[in-house]
């Protein structure tokens, strides 16, 4: 196992290398940059969505589980160990607030020393709520924070997003899930302000098309629904409305406001800074078994393996849930999104993103491919383009 000392991490690509996507290559139009919030709602420039300015295209599993995510004590001979995964679409959103929720559970053992494993936005947040106590606390992880799932998704405040299946749930589960969600969503806001703008509110729009888009994929036979729950956290983010003066299409029925967003690259960094600051520690280190995990050092282990928990945890429930970004380079004078015939597009601080929703929650369900797919890509942007279209 390799640890990773705090500069060495930083400088290994934690904190240098996550300073966005790469730059434009040569011949490509200019972006003349603007002071963030120069615009109001109804006075956006129109986003640039000429494929020339693609830099990349990243796909990553969400690991979805039918009852829900996973918190819940289990035993590791003679330790503890707590489960923290399964969170669907809904990881960077609700990782605060999970992560809570084991740093209560561990309070009970009183550890001195803790194993997190996994280095994502579960595993990061669980492992600075534990040094918080005082623990001792490392994380083991292939993946290092900016190589994991976590770093390709796409950093919109989704809670309810892929969340279980209803009727699957346990009957407690959504009270659970909305004290849970709201105390994430508390945490998430102290990060709003602070230098690289880790989290910030953007302006979002649903433009509305003609026709309804058709979905790209259709549930199984005698399928259960997906559980939304969003109505559960009324009042919590700033409310949306029919918009005016908008950049779209002239004509365009578009309804929006402001919605948080979280910039990745720059949070990934910041909160990998600040558990290595608290005396935290990562190692790289293959974990394949429950022998592997059983042989982690530490009074506690903490499992935010994600995905990998099927196997580690014997999980047969979990699901993979595709999702592929497309990346176009940052356009830093315009930081809005919107959605358009089942596509969002969202306008990062470390790139604008170009994402096919599929129109339903089974777009990409029970696909573990993270091939890229160029077709995919330029039918979203197709789509997309013609938000702004006339006519």
């Amino acid at each position: 196992m390799q640890t990773i000392s705090r500069r060495a991490a930083l400088a290994a690509g934690l904190g240098a290398a996550v300073s966005g996507c790469a730059s434009i290559q040569p011949g490509s139009p200019a972006i003349a940059p603007r002071a963030p919030g120069a615009y109001g709602l109804g006075a956006l420039p129109p986003l640039d969505l000429s494929p020339a300015h693609h830099i990349k295209t990243t796909v990553c599993t969400r690991p979805f589980r039918p009852a829900g995510p996973r918190l819940e004590e289990d035993r590791l001979g003679e330790r503890i160990l707590i489960h923290n995964y399964g969170h669907g679409g809904s990881g960077w959103s609700l990782a605060w607030g999970y992560a809570q929720g084991v740093a209560a559970m561990a309070a009970l053992h009183r550890p001195h020393s803790v194993a997190v494993l996994g280095a994502g936005a579960i595993g990061l947040t669980t492992a600075i709520l534990l040094a918080e106590s005082g623990a001792a606390v490392t994380i083991y992880a292939r993946e290092l924070p900016m190589e994991s799932r976590s770093a390709r998704a796409s950093g919109v405040w989704s809670p309810s997003s892929r969340i279980g299946f209803a009727g699957a749930v346990d009957p407690g589960f959504a009270a659970r899930w909305e004290a849970l969600a709201r105390a994430s969503h508390a945490r998430h806001l102290r990060y709003v302000g602070r230098s690289g703008n880790p989290v910030e509110y953007t302006p979002r729009f649903h433009v509305r098309a003609q026709e309804r888009e058709p979905a790209l994929a259709q549930p199984p036979a005698g399928a259960p629904g997906f559980l939304h729950l969003d109505r559960r956290l009324g009042g919590l983010e700033p409310g949306w409305r029919e918009r005016e003066g908008t950049p779209f299409a002239a004509g365009a029925s578009v309804r929006g406001g402001l919605a948080m967003v979280f910039n990745i690259a720059e949070y990934t960094r910041q909160l990998t800074e600040d558990f290595l600051a608290m005396g935290g520690r990562i190692e790289r280190a293959e974990i394949a078994s429950r022998d592997g995990l059983a042989a982690l050092p530490g009074d506690l282990v903490v499992n935010c393996a994600g995905y990998g928990a099927k196997t580690l945890a014997g999980d047969e429930t979990l699901v993979p849930v595709r999702g592929q970004i497309a990346w176009l380079a940052p356009q830093t004078d315009r930081l809005y999104g919107f959605f358009h015939r089942g596509v969002m597009a969202l306008s990062r601080r470390d790139g604008l993103l170009i994402q096919e929703l599929g129109g339903n929650d089974w777009w990409g369900y029970g696909s573990a491919s993270e091939t890229a797919s160029r077709a995919e890509f330029t039918a979203a942007l197709t789509k997309a383009e013609g938000a702004f279209a006339a006519g």
